[in-house]
């Protein structure tokens, strides 16, 4: 039995499956991810900046035209697309298998492929709002009016909702994700270096019987799993969730 295989064999068995998953769920769909020999934050802005203080709230504050900057530059991915990992997750939670997805993306790729039951814990790019007033807008509000967007309502900056370092998750997120986390008996981490807190520490929540990771490098997680995958992730779910549904 290969990997594959076997993945698929623990889904068919299981009754309450999570994904918990990070950047490299969506780098199949052209975004770069974050911490890799390529990614954004090894990459400097404006040749001086560094990508990691960029993202903070006390920039944001200080410097909110370099912050928009670099937001619609190298966070906002507009023509972005579902890849087959994304798709396949949207099948297994029609099926009754997935219970809920658990992600630190911010791009709302798995709500575009039909995901329902998704805890974005760092928020959406979908979404903007007024630090002011609390106007909502959407993402194409932030694109379109350069270089500061400025509610039309009361004139306060309006920025994107998600969480920036130096600022907490939501608790109502967090508290749904960690439920969800606990009560599940598979748990499948897909993407992600489990290097980010608190987001990496949920999985620490989970009791259940299968521990999957899929994941290009290690993870602190290794030791504890079922089943370890080495594969693109994409290919590795949409193989393993077709043979869950078509046998």
């Amino acid at each position: 039995m290969n990997k594959i295989e076997k993945l698929s064999e623990i889904l068919s068995q299981s009754e309450s499956v999570v994904f918990f998953g990070g950047a490299g769920m969506s780098t199949e769909s052209g975004i770069p991810d974050f911490r890799s020999a390529n990614g954004i934050y090894n990459q400097r802005f404006k040749k001086v900046l560094r990508p990691e203080e960029i993202v903070t709230h006390s920039f944001f504050m200080s410097s909110p035209a370099d912050f928009f900057d670099f937001y619609r530059t190298r966070i906002v991915y507009l023509d972005a697309k579902p890849n087959a990992g994304h798709i396949a997750l949207a099948e297994l939670e029609k099926c009754g298998i997935l219970s809920a997805i658990v992600t630190q993306n911010i791009d709302g790729l798995h709500q575009a492929a039909g995901s329902k039951n998704v805890f974005e814990l760092h928020g959406s790019v979908l979404r903007s709002f007024c630090i002011d007033c609390g106007e909502k807008y959407d993402l194409n509000f932030i694109v379109e009016n350069k270089p500061i967007p400025y509610c039309r309502k009361c004139g306060g900056i309006v920025r994107p909702d998600v969480v920036l370092y130096e600022e907490n998750l939501d608790d109502k997120i967090l508290q749904g994700a960690i439920q969800a986390i606990s009560k599940a008996d598979t748990l499948i981490v897909g993407g992600t270096s489990l290097a980010v807190y608190p987001a990496a520490g949920l999985i620490d929540y989970f009791n259940g019987e299968y521990l999957v990771i899929i994941n290009k490098t290690d993870t602190r997680a290794d030791v504890e799993a079922e089943l370890i995958i080495r594969e693109n992730i994409g290919e590795t779910l949409s193989k393993a969730v077709n043979l869950v549904i078509n046998g």
